[in-house]
């Protein structure tokens, strides 16, 4: 029985680099130090063709949303793009759609503008990038928004506060998906943490 859990990490023009490459990597490392290959990660875009990430990466998407493979795992990174995209028919429609059917909603950063845009964070417990507190409150009134954790789980969904918060989100779920022992590997992998500083 194949157990690997597709997670998808959408991406969009202005999105912020280290909001989906920091999931990106602990999601592809939690599979490579793990035999039974948990995830499969891979970006979904609205279209084919390159996107511009903030300051101008330039990143093209595995799939579209018309074609990518059923979602267990769906992250929503942020970014100034957050801006356009949690006015975007398509895309809300899109995570609307999907999101029944998905075991876990992530968020990372101004991503949760998204997820609320999608009335997915009313009352429920968030957090977002420190900057966008009151955006958040302002476009989901009902949401408790929460400052000083960097990252708030719900049970199905889960998100995190600003930029480099996402990689402790993911990995948190790598530990309440796989145990601590599979977070540690990845932690080890990485080289994660802050005694250093």
């Amino acid at each position: 029985m194949n157990n690997t859990r597709n997670v998808g990490i959408f991406i969009f023009n202005d999105v912020e680099v280290m909001d989906f490459c920091g999931p990106f990597e602990v999601f592809s490392v939690a599979n490579r130090t793990n035999e039974c290959n948990p995830f499969n990660v891979f970006t979904v875009g609205e279209d084919a063709g390159p996107i511009y990430t903030r300051n101008n990466l330039s990143v093209n998407p595995k799939y579209t949303i018309y074609d990518c493979p059923k979602l267990d795992i769906l992250i929503i990174p942020g970014g100034q793009g957050t801006r356009k995209e949690m006015n975007n028919r398509v895309v809300l429609e899109w995570i609307k759609l999907y999101y029944p059917s998905l075991e876990l909603l992530l968020t990372v950063c101004t991503g949760a503008l998204i997820a609320a845009r999608c009335s997915l964070l009313e009352d429920v417990s968030a957090t977002t990038h420190h900057l966008s507190l009151e955006l958040l409150k302002e476009i989901s009134p009902s949401t408790k928004v929460i400052s000083a954790e960097r990252y708030v789980d719900n049970g199905k969904i889960i998100l995190s506060a600003g930029i480099s918060a996402g990689i402790d989100m993911s990995l948190y779920v790598v530990k309440k998906l796989l145990g601590k022992e599979a977070m540690m590997k990845v932690k080890d992998v990485m080289e994660y943490g802050t005694k250093y500083m």
